[in-house]
């Protein structure tokens, strides 16, 4: 039987953020269709369109369409899987992902494995408001027919309004996703359509006929898909913390599956059918080369901004200001004004260009190196060594065991194998690291009770 300690029970010497303690059952207020368009309105923007558009580089595709379907959903039916998995943790105990950390990697050390997901969500927020810079200098420029045209004032700009938002907190960020969500999926349809009706035969051209591959490259292109949510469900925990109680795990696994797959899907495709139309990387770019009509531009870059606000304030700020929170010791205000500032010098305009998107492929395969290593063995420690037996009250403890080597191992031999193929990084890190950890493991005499 799993032990679960309510926040009052947690030692009151400790100095542990009022933001990383235990949700109690009665403080969870987010239902089962409102966690569904959490992830409907996440999966509905601009940067998986990007992701799907690295399949066309410089015009010519490099998978066909029936490949990047098969590829999309071996890739979904993993992320849904592990994110069925990864969130039983926070659900069952309302505890956060960095704290979770301490169960495999020691306090110290999980401070330290917190970077491999707070430094890829602070890149993606950057990313991602830039992208939305894009568009609402777009909007700027229809509505002032051309009389304004700076994108960094527009970045600036939305960089201050998220901040703004996510200040208010989770509940607030839930009741906006859940109406962006419903608008994001209209005008993403609506897209996808247009580009078959008015487009077919661009778009057979380029990706339909295209030969492509089934090889390395195939697989690559999973390990980019798959490498887009991972840092998402490596802190599953952030996110099922905040759900109603009495859902069953069979439940709560469709809460992820069919959100995710119908969203992340469509996006991906119309990524792809975006730049094999127009030869050019940058879906906002693109989509101002096909729509001459002001009207309908300036409702798709609205509709672009929208989501790029929802999409940052459920994967990208949250996780990063909660791994701010527990390295800095910091009030969660302060750290989501330097978590909003350090996006600021990510670049992220350095990751897509007209002809490619490569860049942000690369980045994606970069992070995968340490993050499949890392979702293995969280869950190995979770299930199999633990056996989802945890003591709260020890997990919170000042003198819990600082660093456990045998998981920062399996990290590092995961992360080296994955070096030797990088296309296939979180594959072969996941593998690897999970063969290492369960190893060390079923060797080593010392208790796991001393972890914590």
């Amino acid at each position: 039987m799993q032990s679960v300690v309510n926040n009052e029970e947690i030692s009151p010497e400790l100095t542990i953020p009022d933001e990383l303690l235990p949700i109690k059952d009665d403080q969870r207020k987010i239902g089962k269709l409102a966690y569904m368009s959490m992830w409907l309105g996440d999966g509905f923007n601009i940067g998986n369109i990007t992701v799907g558009s690295s399949i066309v580089v410089a015009g010519v595709a490099t998978m066909n369409l029936l490949q990047t379907v098969v590829a999309a959903a071996i890739a979904i039916a993993i992320v849904s899987l592990i994110f069925a998995l990864n969130d039983r943790f926070g659900y069952e105990t309302g505890v956060p992902y960095v704290m979770q950390l301490r169960l495999s990697f020691g306090k110290n050390g999980a401070k330290f494995s917190s970077l491999f997901r707070g430094v890829p969500s602070l890149v993606w927020f950057g990313f991602q408001s830039w992208t939305g810079a894009l568009a609402l200098n777009e909007i700027a420029k229809i509505i002032t027919n051309n009389g304004f045209n700076n994108v960094a004032i527009c970045f600036t700009f939305l960089m201050i309004v998220q901040l703004i938002l996510s200040i208010r907190g989770f509940k607030f960020i839930k009741n906006i996703t859940s109406v962006v969500s419903v608008i994001m999926m209209v005008s993403l349809l609506s897209l996808f359509i247009i580009l078959l009706v008015n487009h077919g035969s661009a778009i057979s051209q380029t990706l339909v006929q295209s030969k492509g591959s089934w090889g390395i490259q195939f697989f690559g292109f999973i390990v980019a898909f798959l490498g887009n949510y991972t840092a998402i469900f490596e802190s599953a925990a952030d996110y099922s913390r905040e759900l109603k109680p009495g859902i069953s795990n069979c439940k709560r696994g469709f809460l992820y599956f069919l959100p995710i797959g119908f969203s992340y899907g469509i996006t991906l495709l119309t990524g792809a059918m975006l730049s094999a139309v127009t030869g050019i990387a940058s879906p906002v770019d693109a989509m101002s080369h096909i729509f001459n009509n002001h009207v309908i531009m300036l409702l798709v870059s609205l509709f672009i901004v929208l989501g790029v606000i929802t999409t940052n304030a459920v994967a990208n700020i949250t996780p990063t200001t909660y791994v701010l929170t527990s390295l800095l010791k910091l009030p969660r205000k302060l750290s989501l004004v330097l978590v909003t500032g350090l996006a600021v010098f990510t670049c992220p305009w350095l990751l897509v260009g007209d002809s490619s998107s490569q860049g942000l492929t690369i980045f994606i395969h970069s992070y995968a190196i340490f993050l499949g290593p890392l979702t293995a063995i969280i869950l190995i420690e979770y299930y199999i060594v633990r056996k989802r037996k945890v003591d709260l009250d020890q997990l919170y403890r000042d003198d819990i065991r600082k660093i456990n080597w045998k998981a920062f191992a399996a990290l590092i031999a995961g992360a080296l194998f994955a070096l030797t193929q990088i296309e296939l990084s979180w594959l072969i890190g996941f593998a690897v690291s999970a063969v290492v950890y369960l190893t060390v493991n079923k060797l080593s005499k010392s208790d796991t009770a001393n972890i914590i």
